[in-house]
């Protein structure tokens, strides 16, 4: 049976062990080793993140109130959320398996990330025109399918050009690093500082697309071609090549992958709620409105848009200094430290909604400065665990997964599963679990809150010893 990399195995052939060198036979084929990659070629790439993020962030902030106001009940708004994960299930694995066999000569990974840049595009203007084009069609005041038509679909193709464009980017970091696990923190830490100003700029930075043009990638030659798609021609085609290999290559995982895998997927069960419900918290339980009464929910919102800004405004700064931190407590112990401030967080979110709960001005008046004061502090503090998630997970599995010979876009898509499982989970879950308990967003938190602590303690007791000698090693 073919092997990950497309070569064949005995039934009785052990996989390949870590420090196992690849069989020479695959050498001659391979191009010259290319020069170190300097930090400014590296922060370059990396700009591309600021142009995807702003789909994400479109996402993050304004979907739950927003289909809301479309006329979506709050316990059905989670479902819609569903596309972003089902789409990255099978997405972002098949365009990185694509991407580690493209032979176009502009590079892997250059264009897909090019169509993906302008599908975010496309996809922005279905949107923000949803209701506009709803209306054209038909819609009224109280009943808007096809505005809500109009918009699911948008977001199908924003989520999907999304997953299209990050994948190859990941591993487009990960060509350029993966033989020295530190350019790979540091190149990972640029690209949670790039998501941090796509949160902060938006709509204004996904018009810069000279950012691809910064990799100077090596083709994948014809020869290279053939060796990658060896084991496919007994499959018969390369879909089945790909579900082989996304799926096979699970048994060779080596006890830190799927430690690494095991903690993203507990750590994204403890964000998938933030990002689910934050600006909806912020209007419902702290300022106590509902969508379309009034203008007090749409101030929550704003005032909830306002706590990501300064969020981001953090995830920033982190990002400047994760190689720093990383190095000197080991990348595990910095990720399991974050994840369990994540618990912390979301707990004082739940303290915060019981005093706002208890304090009488709900319904009646705005809420008091004190309150709105401490939720500010909570999002913005959130800013340091979400820029360890958005790096340290694929620094780790980039270098865990160089040394099975894996290639870098399968090895994204691979980290991506432990993402998107989660988020389905949460999106199925999390609507009729808080209705079951009122209707607020309190339950969703509660279950984010001991999420985050069970994959921070993982992380601390699991990752930081063969993680911190191993980055050790190479400074």
């Amino acid at each position: 049976m073919p092997n990950p990399d497309g070569r064949h195995r005995s039934q009785h052939q052990q996989p390949p062990s870590r420090s196992r060198a690849r069989p020479s036979s695959s050498t001659a084929a391979r191009p010259p080793a290319r020069a170190r990659v300097s930090l400014r070629q590296l922060l370059r790439v990396a700009s591309v993140a600021s142009g995807i993020q702003f789909g994400w962030a479109l996402q993050l902030s304004l979907l739950t109130p927003y289909v809301q106001q479309l006329g979506i009940p709050h316990q059905w708004a989670s479902i819609i959320w569903l596309c972003g994960p089902v789409s990255g299930l099978f997405v972002q694995p098949l365009v990185g398996h694509m991407s580690d066999r493209c032979t176009s000569r502009f590079g892997r990974r250059r264009p897909f990330i090019l169509v993906g840049s302008v599908a975010i595009v496309v996809a922005v203007l279905v949107i923000a025109f949803a209701a506009d084009i709803g209306w054209l069609l038909g819609d009224t005041d109280a009943y808007r399918p096809a505005a809500i038509t109009v918009f699911i679909v948008g977001f199908w193709i924003l989520d999907v050009a999304n997953n299209v464009t990050q994948g190859p980017c990941r591993a487009l970091l990960g060509d350029l690093t993966s033989k020295d696990p530190r350019r790979t923190r540091v190149a990972n830490a640029y690209y949670s500082l790039f998501m941090a100003i796509g949160n902060i700029l938006g709509y204004a930075t996904g018009s810069y697309s000279g950012c691809i043009m910064a990799a100077h990638e090596v083709p994948l030659n014809s020869s290279e071609a053939a060796h990658a798609e060896a084991g496919a021609g007994e499959s018969g085609s390369a879909e089945e090549a790909f579900m082989w290999e996304l799926f096979g290559t699970f048994k060779y995982f080596t006890t830190p992958v799927w430690i690494i895998l095991s903690v993203t997927a507990l750590a994204w069960i403890g964000w998938f709620p933030f990002t689910l419900f934050d600006t909806d918290w912020m209007g419902r339980e702290i300022y106590g409105g509902d969508p379309n009464q009034g203008l007090v929910y749409d101030t929550g919102v704003r005032m909830g848009a306002l706590g990501l800004l300064l969020n981001s405004v953090v995830l920033a700064l982190t990002s400047l200094f994760m190689e720093s931190l990383c190095r000197k407590r080991g990348a595990g112990f910095v990720w399991g430290i974050s994840n369990i401030m994540m618990t912390i967080c979301f707990l004082a979110m739940l303290v915060v909604t019981y005093v706002a709960n208890n304090m009488g001005y709900i319904g009646k008046a705005l809420p008091p400065t004190g309150i709105v004061i401490a939720a500010l502090i909570i999002f913005t503090i959130l800013g340091f665990p979400l820029a360890i998630t958005y790096s340290v997970p694929y620094a780790l599995i980039s270098t865990h997964i160089e040394s099975l010979g894996l290639g870098q876009g399968l090895s994204m898509g691979v980290l991506n599963l432990a993402i998107v499982v989660p988020q389905i989970i949460v999106s199925l879950g999390s609507g009729p679990w808080d209705q079951l308990f009122g209707g607020g967003n309190s339950p969703a938190f509660a279950v984010a809150a001991v999420s985050a602590l069970i994959s921070g303690l993982i992380a601390v007791l699991a990752i930081p010893r063969s993680g911190a000698q191993k980055a050790r090693s190479h400074v």
